[in-house]
């Protein structure tokens, strides 16, 4: 039987059905920031969250809404069903990468900071992080953590049930803590790393850039085998050092700022194209990462900003 909106003026004529694809389409468009979030940080790849997105779209597209109490959970659970799947696929196709595999960055508004829980999950390091859980762990983390979605609602969403969720919760919880960055990083305090380390890079200055990098400092550069790029990662910062005094001086000066994934980052541009993009993780206010993507196939999130939820 039809609602008394649907016997209203503003849908006479209107098929029934055509008014049911209206509000499928609606409830979509209005989690779909929300949707691509959730693959994104279950997935690294922004490519493959919206092939989920597309896979999410026409299961949805055949759901009786009328059996929907909640759009927004039920969207939640069809995206994290499709991610867990393509997650699958992503690990045998890294296993054939070239070099080394490092998320696609995205260019996010500035406002994305804002959210401190949000742009820290979606930083380059807490998706490096991410990387080392299993499939079920990464998906009940990233539900659990960052949407704060219940129990209940996860374990519809990855075949559990909620006891076992609240284990994999704790267990991923501990597992994360052990390797994430040690402590809040502000937007400012990351700009100001970078600005001290792009002064030291485009001079060569050695002294400079040991002031700024961790002991522990990890270079890590991702060309797929398409573009050079350090084939596998450089540690300590006397070898990071000496390897950015090397390529600093050709690069530096061409690098210009730009929020990636939540924070600032340094970005260079060959004739107009986005070349290479250089995230950081700092840890007690000295740079103890950085991550250069250059294979092109990641690089097309870059060209717009890409507005990310909770």
């Amino acid at each position: 039987m039809e609602s008394e909106h649907e016997r209203s003026g503003d849908t006479v004529g209107v098929p029934v059905e055509d008014r049911r694809a209206d509000r499928a389409t609606e409830a979509f468009v209005a989690h779909r920031n929300l949707l691509f979030t959730v693959a994104y940080e279950m997935l690294g790849s922004a490519a493959d969250a919206e092939d989920v997105l597309q896979e999410t779209w026409l299961r949805w597209a055949g759901v009786e809404l009328a059996a929907v109490r909640d759009p927004r959970a039920y969207l939640v659970r069809i995206t994290t069903r499709q991610s867990l799947v393509r997650l699958r696929t992503l690990g045998r196709r890294k296993e054939s990468y070239v070099g080394t595999w490092l998320p696609e960055p995205l260019l996010t508004a500035p406002d994305v900071a804002e959210d401190i829980e949000l742009a820290d999950s979606v930083s380059m390091a807490m998706m490096l992080v991410l990387e080392t859980l299993t499939p079920t762990e990464r998906a009940v983390f990233v539900l659990r953590e960052v949407f704060d979605l219940p129990y209940e609602e996860i374990a519809e969403a990855v075949g559990k049930s909620p006891a076992a969720v609240r284990q994999i919760t704790r267990r991923a919880r501990a597992h994360v803590a052990a390797r994430r960055p040690r402590g809040t990083v502000s937007p400012a305090e990351t700009r100001d790393a970078l600005q001290a380390f792009q002064r030291a890079a485009a001079t060569g200055d050695l002294r400079g850039l040991l002031d700024i990098l961790a002991p522990d400092v990890v270079f890590m550069g991702d060309g797929g085998g398409v573009r050079q790029a350090i084939p596998h990662p450089v540690t300590g910062a006397r070898d990071v050092a000496g390897l950015l005094a090397r390529l600093g001086r050709f690069s530096a000066p061409s690098l210009r700022p730009a929020h990636v994934n939540g924070y600032p980052a340094l970005v260079l541009r060959v004739g107009g194209e986005v070349d290479t993009v250089v995230a950081v993780r700092i840890d007690d206010g000295l740079i103890s990462g950085l991550y250069s993507v250059r294979n092109p196939a990641k690089l097309s999130h870059m060209r717009r900003v890409t507005t990310l939820c909770r």
